[in-house]
């Protein structure tokens, strides 16, 4: 099974210290002592619910919401753990935007802070459409671990892919 590389973007040093943890078997440890609960956000419109509260603090002027869902397509592979996409039309003599969020479906087995950190991530992209500076303060902004949790959620999908990897294994033999 190839795993993909989810630390691709981080320093050499670190994806050598995740390796090395994740070999040792104290990867999968570390991340259940430090979030130790799954979230309980589980069906479309709890999540619907979850992100309209957090863009209603953070984003009051942004554009509303109109679809946020889970789906089990999304593909992680290439990195998207979830994806906002928004579309304008025009309404009369007005520019209208539909934004909708999607997550990737195996959130639904996260911890809540990972859930937060993809959200956050998303509605982010209401206002900056570009991974630029002014994004990921606008990230920060709304969640001051946000480059910690990112960190800790692809070390979480390392780790995943890893054990499931274990577990075909197991079976098969």
């Amino acid at each position: 099974m190839i795993v993909p590389n989810y630390l691709a973007g981080y320093p050499a040093s670190l994806q050598q210290q995740a390796a090395e943890l994740l070999a040792s078997g104290r990867l999968g440890l570390y991340l259940q002592r430090k979030y130790p609960k799954p979230h309980a956000v589980q069906n479309d419109k709890a999540l619907y619910d979850y992100v309209s509260g957090l863009k209603s603090r953070y984003l009051k002027k942004a554009a509303p919401l109109s679809q946020v869902r889970y789906d089990s397509k999304l593909n992680v592979v290439k990195q998207a753990l979830g994806l906002h996409t928004y579309q304008a039309h025009l309404q009369g003599s007005k520019l209208k935007t539909r934004n909708s969020i999607t997550v990737a479906a195996l959130f639904r087995e996260g911890p809540p802070e990972f859930l937060r950190m993809i959200v956050v991530h998303e509605l982010a992209h209401f206002r900056e459409k570009e991974h630029n500076k002014a994004f990921y303060q606008l990230c920060f902004h709304m969640e001051p671990d946000y480059h910690q949790l990112e960190l800790d959620t692809r070390l979480w999908l390392l780790w995943r892919d890893q054990s499931q990897g274990h577990e075909a294994n197991d079976s098969n033999g």
